[in-house]
């Protein structure tokens, strides 16, 4: 009997091993690099900021800076997991432990403050249009006034122009940047607004070369900051990474790769912790 219930015993511890052995299997890394797994939300459809590209590959400044912080919190390029981050999902990603940490053209305001901690700022852009390259109505802010203005749900731009600048557009919001671009391009809306360093991408992709231009309108202070959770000590991690970013020259090498074919005069990096308001 005792000889049976060392027997069962065995087998008993047997299974565990194979099952944790199992278990291993599935969170291997399959890229190859084995290290710990990390969430980062980026912008999908963002050319020149945040992109997933037809054969799967993700490119833009977030993702270069999102790469080199987590290459400093530990984490290899194959560690990380690019999940879609929707400007109108963001906080809720981060609540609720979607993600990691979000580079996502995510400007810092006070009331996202109130429910995310951000780290940065790691760029200055500026609120913008994009108009038709023929377009010769639109010359100042104002002009949008009694305009179809294109931006999207959850976005900063949006309420900024409906509330200060030109109250009388008629503002369409819709779910992505690509949305507003092929309603600009078929003349369905008369502009697009959002930041001057997203324009700039979507301008500079090929097959858009000479059809849109930049209004050349700051129209207010975009601080982009890494979102993470309330509280989170990643914050001051993330920062100490960004500081290194400037000072090695690799903040500088990113932007003259993701923003240099638009020709897009960028603000020199920002300081950390110091936001620029409007």
């Amino acid at each position: 009997m005792k000889v049976h219930k060392a027997t069962v015993a065995a087998a008993a511890a047997l299974a565990l091993s194979l099952t944790a052995a199992g278990c291993g299997d599935d969170n291997k890394d399959d890229t190859g690099s084995g290290g710990k797994k990390i969430t980062v939300g980026i912008k999908f459809d963002q050319p020149g900021i945040g992109l997933k590209t037809p054969d799967g590959k993700y490119t833009g400044f977030d993702v270069d800076v999102a790469t080199y912080v987590a290459k400093q919190l530990g984490h290899k390029a194959g560690d990380i997991q690019w999940k879609e981050a929707k400007s109108a999902d963001r906080e809720t990603l981060l609540q609720r432990g979607d993600v990691d940490f979000i580079a996502a053209s995510y400007s810092i305001t006070p009331t996202r403050s109130e429910k995310v901690d951000f780290a940065g700022p790691y760029l200055l852009a500026h609120q913008d249009v994009l108009l038709r390259a023929d377009d010769d109505t639109i010359k100042q802010p104002a002009d949008l006034n009694d305009k179809k203005l294109c931006s999207v749900t959850g976005s900063t731009s949006a309420q900024n122009v409906k509330t200060k600048i030109a109250p009388n557009a008629q503002l369409q919001q819709y779910g992505g940047y690509s949305e507003c671009l092929t309603g600009l391009e078929n003349k369905v809306v008369d502009a697009l607004t959002t930041d001057d360093s997203i324009l700039a991408g979507y301008a500079a992709q090929s097959q858009f070369k000479g059809k849109f231009k930049l209004g050349g309108f700051k129209m207010s202070n975009e601080n982009y900051g890494i979102g993470v959770q309330k509280g989170s000590a990643l914050k001051a991690q993330i920062n100490t990474a960004l500081e290194k970013m400037v000072s090695d020259g690799s903040w500088d090498a990113a932007v003259k790769k993701n923003f240099g074919p638009a020709n897009y005069h960028n603000e020199p990096a920002p300081k950390i912790g110091v936001v620029v308001s409007s």
